[in-house]
């Protein structure tokens, strides 16, 4: 028998299925929906981030209002509840950071619109559909008539109005070019292992074909906790086999990544989201040095990035990377690393105690003994999120930068992949309704 969750994303999918046949037998009405939000205009947001941000206190702290929010909504529509997590504590936070960058971000409207609608693109995976945001505005309206009292005026509203409308029509336009796509992956965990009482390697099979790139990460949800999702870098390139790999480090705090590594066995399912991530290799440096920065469950990215170049060595003549840990001294996939370094000596492995800057000491010295190398490396950095805070990375990139880096070589997802920021406007994973 189908679980309520089952039965619902079963029903999404033949949706999906169904528009996606409208649009390819008549495209001029594969638009047509119950409620729609304008597509992005192009318009200078300064104003209404400035208004927003004079009368924000009104509406202070942005945690009661979001608890006011999700107060409305589900007294309103019910049915929604099922759509988020038993807890709602992530997801209140989450979406705090949210209307957090998009208050910070006004000003760089296309900059937003590109991180929107990726962000609408994974929110399919939720089962978050247009209609759905008729119902947040209405219940985000409401909020802030409730939290501003007697002071609220139309001239707020409407800018409040423009910015989440702004938000949600780029999630419409990523949720309609993502339409082909599944909304997420079911797969079979064909692996698991302990590594460390609390660290897991799980392979996993993907029932329908994923494609994906070296250095990027998927959310996963288990089906101990249905509709929460968090993010992990595939441990694996891209592999004829079909299957995946991933390096989870339990929490203790009963979430997604305590069911994954204590809750999941072999034989067990997952969901999966699509691919993201700003960590692969680009496509036109043969020649380029690489240097690879991880931490803490950050290597499996780095792990996949060393694959993918041993497969295609004309991507880079040397390769230096710089762990947080001795080999076997913190490094929980020592034996792996230890056997893929014999044999390759375009692979520099350079380690160190852990630090809030894993290698940078090694690199100064890198670039301070040949001139002119920092203008040539292609760093690509991975701090996992249990060794590090968002603002490391940035700190890391900084320090990279006033190497004399080029910021165009530094990649990096500056969110530290796990949410949006006031300042940060690479990778998400939380959105407007569920996360």
């Amino acid at each position: 028998m189908n679980t309520p969750s089952e039965d619902y994303h079963a029903l999404l999918a033949r949706h999906d299925a169904m528009r996606l046949r409208r649009r390819i037998l008549s495209p001029a009405e594969a638009g047509a929906e119950p409620w729609c939000a304008e597509a992005p205009q192009p318009y200078d947001g300064s104003s209404d981030q400035q208004l927003i941000s004079e009368f924000l206190p009104l509406v202070s702290p942005l945690e009661e209002l979001i608890a006011e929010l999700y107060r409305v909504l589900f007294e309103r529509h019910p049915y929604l509840r099922s759509l988020f997590p038993e807890s709602m504590a992530f997801q209140q936070a989450h979406l705090v950071g949210i209307f957090r960058y998009l208050i910070g971000n006004l000003h760089r409207t296309d900059e937003m619109i590109g991180t929107l609608t990726q962000l609408g693109r994974d929110h399919r995976k939720l089962g978050v559909r247009r209609a759905h945001f008729e119902a947040f505005e209405a219940a985000l309206i409401e909020a802030l008539r409730t939290r501003a009292g007697a002071r609220w005026t139309d001239v707020l509203e409407d800018a409040w109005l423009r910015m989440l409308r702004l938000a949600v029509s780029a999630m419409v336009r990523g949720a309609d070019e993502a339409i082909a796509e599944p909304p997420s992956w079911e797969a079979t965990v064909t692996s698991h292992e302990f590594r460390t009482p609390h660290l897991a390697v799980l392979r996993v099979r993907p029932h329908q074909p994923y494609a994906f790139r070296a250095g990027q990460f998927a959310s996963l949800e288990s089906p101990l906790l249905e509709q929460a999702w968090r993010p992990y870098y595939l441990a694996r390139a891209p592999h004829p086999d079909g299957e995946l790999e991933f390096h989870v480090r339990a929490r203790g705090a009963d979430g997604v990544s305590d069911a994954l590594v204590h809750g999941t066995r072999e034989g067990g399912t997952v969901r999966l989201s699509a691919p993201r991530g700003a960590l692969a290799l680009p496509d036109h440096t043969p020649s380029a040095d690489v240097v690879l920065i991880a931490s803490g469950t950050g290597w499996a990215a780095m792990k996949a990035l060393l694959q993918q170049i041993d497969a295609e060595r004309f991507r880079a003549h040397r390769v230096r990377l710089l762990l947080d840990g001795g080999v076997g001294q913190g490094v929980y996939d020592a034996a792996y690393l230890e056997a893929f370094w014999r044999g390759r000596p375009w692979l520099t492995v350079l380690t160190g105690g852990p630090s809030a800057d894993p290698g940078l000491r090694a690199l100064d010295g890198i670039l301070a003994q040949r001139p002119g190398a920092a203008a040539r490396q292609h760093v690509h950095l991975a701090l996992a999120p249990e060794a590090s805070t968002t603002d490391s990375a940035r700190i890391v990139a900084a320090r990279l930068a006033a190497a004399g880096v080029p910021a165009t070589h530094i990649h990096h997802d500056t969110s530290g992949f796990v949410q949006v920021t006031a300042t940060s406007a690479s990778t998400t994973r939380t959105g407007l309704l569920s996360a």
